[in-house]
């Protein structure tokens, strides 16, 4: 039985590697393509085309704010906005509620 693997993403290249989870003491990777390092982002992540500029930007955002696509007990990361407009949105929410930016990303509704 094979080893269980996850997402990891190099942001400069617009790339994503299924690699074997990480573990305690390692050091981290790096791309293949251009030697930086991965941000491993988690087992439930679908990457978006390589020529979705605008895609990569909002996973750039997500991922900045602390955002990750790990899988919850019911199936699923949970909600995760796809455009740029939603994100921003958000954002503003937060900054007008005080709160943090990785809970108003993954808020489904704003109030």
């Amino acid at each position: 039985m094979g080893h269980a693997k996850t997402s990891f993403v190099c942001l400069p290249c617009r790339a994503s590697y299924k690699q074997p989870y990480p573990l305690p003491g390692d050091r981290g990777r790096s791309c293949p393509r251009c030697g930086e390092p991965l941000i491993h982002v988690g087992s439930a992540f679908a990457a978006p085309r390589r020529r979705d500029t605008a895609a990569w930007r909002v996973l750039s955002l997500l991922l900045h704010a602390g955002v990750g696509f790990h899988k919850s007990c019911c199936g699923g990361p949970g909600y995760r906005p796809r455009t740029l407009g939603a994100a921003r949105a958000r954002m503003a929410h937060a900054r007008a509620a005080g709160e943090p930016f990785a809970t108003a990303l993954t808020r489904p509704e704003l109030p």
